[in-house]
């Protein structure tokens, strides 16, 4: 089995969200000793974000290329295959300014590719990712889960799970760490929740990863 451990916060050793992505490989591990993990630092290594250039990988097959743009394929195809040969991919996932981190969605935008990821039907879209279990780590300053407003005003798990969800991916997971800048007895009990998330997560994982190998 493998597993994509990501981690896109931009605070190294501060950053809950990565603390968190490590506890959560940890706990998958302990329950799968034979996985094998690869790692993926997007705040040290992320992609550049698209451009005239690193669209080639959308261009009509024998089209020509710059060495800029083949340069460019060559980044998007190693993260496209990377992603398609992951059983279990763990993401790191802070809220910044509503949203996700931009080198997290410069990811994304490399593995959204049509014909890899998703493909256009006469009855819609359809996702050619299926099978992979998606455990997010969503860390966030203040509260937004508990209100209709708050709900509303958040880009980032929902966008989340529904850009997975147009991959194909149904089991997406979520290990929620919020209220984190609300003073430290909220932050604390945002850890203590957190840490309650990753068991669930990790065993309700397991045992849908399990389903699909049988």
């Amino acid at each position: 089995m493998k597993l994509l451990h990501i981690d896109s916060s931009v605070l190294a050793d501060n950053s809950v969200s990565r603390k968190l992505t490590a506890q959560i490989v940890a706990e998958w591990k302990s329950n799968h000793p034979r996985t094998t993990v690869e790692y993926l630092d997007l705040a040290s290594h992320a992609p550049s974000h698209l451009s005239a250039d690193s669209l080639g990988f959308r261009l009509p097959a024998g089209s020509s290329l710059t060495d800029v743009q083949k340069h460019e394929n060559a980044v998007s195809e190693a993260l496209v295959q990377q992603f398609l040969a992951a059983d279990v991919i763990v993401v790191g996932a802070p809220l910044y300014n509503f949203s996700i981190p931009s080198q997290l969605k410069a990811w994304i935008d490399r593995v959204a590719q049509v014909g890899r990821t998703f493909k256009y039907t006469e009855k819609g879209p359809q996702g050619l990712a299926g099978g992979k279990v998606v455990i997010v780590a969503s860390t966030r300053g203040g509260l937004y889960s508990t209100s209709e407003g708050g709900r509303a005003m958040e880009h980032q798990e929902s966008y989340l799970q529904t850009v997975f969800g147009f991959f194909g991916i149904t089991d997406v997971r979520i290990v929620r760490a919020e209220g984190l800048a609300m003073g430290e007895e909220g932050k604390a009990q945002a850890l203590a929740s957190a840490t309650s998330d990753i068991k669930t997560a990790t065993v309700a994982a397991n045992a849908a990863n399990a389903a699909l190998a049988a």
